[in-house]
């Protein structure tokens, strides 16, 4: 595959500083990432995303059950380098363990606060009939995926718009 047919990229700009704008998205993860099937693992408002902030750290959810606590990772931190750049190998729960897409954030700052790229690669890996593409051919299965993490970034700079309106 080409590498168009390989990635989404997504970029937002928000009127914070690159170190702020960093730090929503990673300890306030949890916060501003959506809620609902099509963004979390569990039902309802039960679950909390996790991500540990250090290479090798997990991306995860937890939440509780009937049996106990149930935690789910779907990420692990590769790069962590604050504030400018997050990279994490990233899961979709029905992926089999050899099934790994990779993530990298950029956060680099402008006259006017920071500007984000998101780039999700690694699909030409996943098979085309994979669960996760939702029947859809590669090209209109990458539109989607990008305005997911799309609806995801806009939650996310509402949050750091808001962390920066709250420290004035």
């Amino acid at each position: 595959m080409t590498d168009a047919a390989d990635r989404v990229r997504v970029t937002v700009s928000v009127a914070v500083e690159p170190q702020l704008a960093f730090q929503v998205f990673t300890e306030d993860i949890n916060l501003w990432w959506r809620r609902g099937p099509a963004y979390r693992i569990s039902r309802g408002d039960r679950g909390i995303l996790h991500l540990e902030p250090k290479v090798g750290g997990r991306l995860f959810e937890s939440f509780e059950t009937a049996a106990g606590e149930k935690v789910i990772q779907t990420g692990e931190i590769k790069v962590w380098d604050p504030p400018s750049r997050l990279v994490f190998d990233w899961r979709a729960v029905n992926f089999a363990p050899h099934e790994i897409t990779q993530v990298e954030i950029l956060f680099e700052p402008t006259p006017t606060g920071t500007l984000v790229t998101l780039t999700h690669t690694g699909w030409s890996k996943i098979r085309p009939d994979h669960p996760v593409r939702h029947g859809e051919q590669t090209q209109a299965f990458l539109r989607s995926l990008g305005m997911w993490w799309g609806s995801l970034l806009t939650s996310w700079r509402a949050e750091a718009a808001a962390r920066a309106s709250d420290t004035h």
